[in-house]
């Protein structure tokens, strides 16, 4: 994912409370999907290990768009990027920010 700008017209503010899917994640002995805001989804993406980290999928509501690109989905590490932008980035620990790429 390119370096985003967000709240140009081609990265426009992020609504964290829309409704989002985090997908590919470990819910007790199961993987189900939890349904919940953007915001709570990405924040539960930063608490998963990094192997689970790697292949969640994050569906929201409405597509982000990030550089002038629509997202229907995120995938990896590129969560790791949104949470940079979550309003209260400030607190998440630096060293525990993924390097962002460019798989999805």
């Amino acid at each position: 994912m390119a370096e985003a700008s967000w709240g140009d017209a081609a990265s426009p503010e992020i609504d964290w409370r829309m409704s989002a899917a985090l997908e590919n994640v470990p819910r007790g002995l199961d993987e189900l999907v939890e349904v919940t805001s953007l915001k709570k989804a990405v924040r539960a993406w930063l608490d998963l290990d990094p192997c689970h980290q790697e292949d969640a999928i994050l569906i929201p509501q409405r597509p982000l768009i990030v550089d002038g690109v629509s997202m229907i989905e995120v995938r990896g590490d590129n969560i790791g990027s949104l949470a940079l932008e979550l309003p209260d980035a400030k607190q998440v620990d630096p060293a525990s920010r993924p390097e962002p790429d460019d798989a999805g």
